[in-house]
């Protein structure tokens, strides 16, 4: 297959297999080697590149499980093209020179790119934005030291060039050909609507969906599997997107992790914190909300919160659509209820007060796979508990409502003494693993606590487990 996109500046027209990771090419192909494999599985960061979309939106990711088709009509920077072309440090390499932000160097480039990028867009958050950046040995202070002295700079004119050279046609008028694009007998698709994936994969109902490519890349990366025939749904700008409609917020599939927590931090700020700690920000710019549903993990950390809210499941196969709510589609552990060759176009919400809290328990606090997520919904009239929506992850093969404590809780006063009568109910709703997270007993002892927490928060009472008071 054949795609061009810019690097650092230049234009490419790259021939790969459609799995071809960009780490891999940067430093077997173009011999880029500034970009540093780490974990291979999107954790450390050290491959970081800064990809700019047509739109002129840059984003960092892992170049480790970024396929080169999701390139395709986008712009990377390595750590190669950061500095300007006459040699000039940007500034956050020159802060990182001042600051003392390197000792061994490995992590370093992922650094730069991940700090690029950040300054292009003008983040301050500077610990959230270098989270997903591991390093072993100088430490995080002087690099966020870096980061804050690099804040105040103008952002150099060259930066700015890949959003200018990408709206400027014909140059990327054709990203992948149209034979390879959407050929019914192509071993690679990568359609430019919902309709165009909708009558492939009905054709194609065995193919493998890429969207972020955040689950599926260690598939290719660790597993070493031979994925058959893919097809890369990036450039379907109509699964993208969320607007609200009535009394309804719709949610695209391929709306990525970030953008959702933007987009809910005011209406629900509890789940949109439970998204910044689900993966760092080079994760979140890939990993997409159709993706966090349709694989179906037990402790995928979206659906827990999604069911507590009472979402709806849009599923498409070609020209039929259907619904349903979304505690539905989780049949059985690795079971959906998605038939061949139909996919997730859509989840969507009922707006509504905000009585959604999202509590996730892990090892790692950021970034780390959950061994117990919980998501509480509860409404309260006159201090009585009139409905109730609560739902696990991790608790057992599949994200689950907890029906037995919802009817616990039900027409009681909101106090912790009902919480305390309503937990002994947790045990008829779940049966949990023991596994390398957690043992049965700790994930149910965690669950019961999470209600307690739940209790004491829409109480008033403060819960932040961060906040350390004298």
């Amino acid at each position: 297959m054949t795609i061009r996109f810019l690097l650092n500046g230049e234009p490419q027209e790259v021939s790969a297999e459609p799995t071809t990771t960009l780490l891999d090419w940067l430093r077997e192909t173009a011999r880029l080697t500034g970009t540093k494999e780490g974990c291979n599985e999107g954790d450390c960061g050290a491959c970081t590149v800064m990809v700019t979309d047509p739109d002129g939106t840059a984003r960092s990711l892992n170049a480790c499980i970024l396929f080169l088709p999701q390139l395709a009509g986008r712009a990377v920077r390595t750590v190669e093209g950061i500095a300007a072309p006459d040699g000039t440090l940007h500034p956050v390499q020159q802060a990182m020179v001042d600051h003392h932000g390197s000792q061994c160097g490995f992590c370093t480039p992922g650094f730069i790119t991940t700090m690029a990028t950040a300054h292009l867009n003008g983040a301050s958050d500077h610990a959230d934005q270098i989270a997903g950046n591991l390093c072993r040995c100088t430490g995080y202070a002087p690099i966020l030291r870096a980061a804050e002295a690099a804040a105040q700079a103008p952002v150099p004119d060259h930066m700015h060039a890949d959003a200018s050279t990408l709206a400027t046609p014909p140059l990327f008028a054709s990203e992948i050909p149209p034979g390879e694009r959407e050929g019914a007998g192509s071993p690679l698709v990568a359609p430019t609507s919902a309709d165009a994936l909708a009558a492939w994969y009905l054709d194609n109902p065995d193919a493998t969906l890429i969207a972020g490519a955040t689950d599926v890349g260690l598939w290719v990366t660790k597993q070493h599997r031979d994925l058959g025939p893919v097809a890369f749904l990036n450039q379907c700008a109509d699964l993208r997107g969320i607007t609200v409609e009535g009394d309804t917020i719709h949610i695209g599939a391929m709306t990525n992790m970030e953008d959702l927590r933007a987009a809910l931090t005011d209406s629900h700020p509890s789940f949109a914190e439970m998204l910044r700690r689900y993966g760092s920000v080079q994760v979140r710019n890939a990993a997409t909300i159709g993706g966090n549903i349709a694989n179906g993990s037990p402790i995928g950390d979206s659906p827990p919160a999604l069911i507590a809210l009472g979402a709806t499941l849009h599923l498409r196969k070609g020209e039929t659509r259907r619904t349903l709510a979304l505690e539905e589609f989780f049949l059985d552990y690795g079971k959906q209820d998605r038939a061949p060759g139909e996919f997730v176009e859509a989840v969507s919400i009922p707006v509504q007060p905000d009585n959604l809290r999202v509590y996730k328990l892990s090892k790692r606090f950021d970034q780390d796979i959950s061994a117990v997520c919980g998501a509480f919904n509860l409404t309260v009239a006159d201090g009585t508990i009139t409905a109730a929506r609560i739902a696990f992850g991790g608790m057992a093969g599949i994200p689950k409502r907890a029906h037995a404590v919802e009817a616990a809780l039900t027409g009681h006063p909101l106090t912790e003494a009902t919480a305390r009568v309503a937990l002994p109910a947790v045990l008829q709703d779940f049966t949990p693993l023991s596994d390398m997270r957690a043992s049965a007993d700790y994930r149910l002892q965690a669950a019961q606590n999470m209600a307690l927490r739940y209790v004491a928060e829409m109480s008033g009472q403060a819960t932040n487990v961060l906040e350390v008071r004298a």
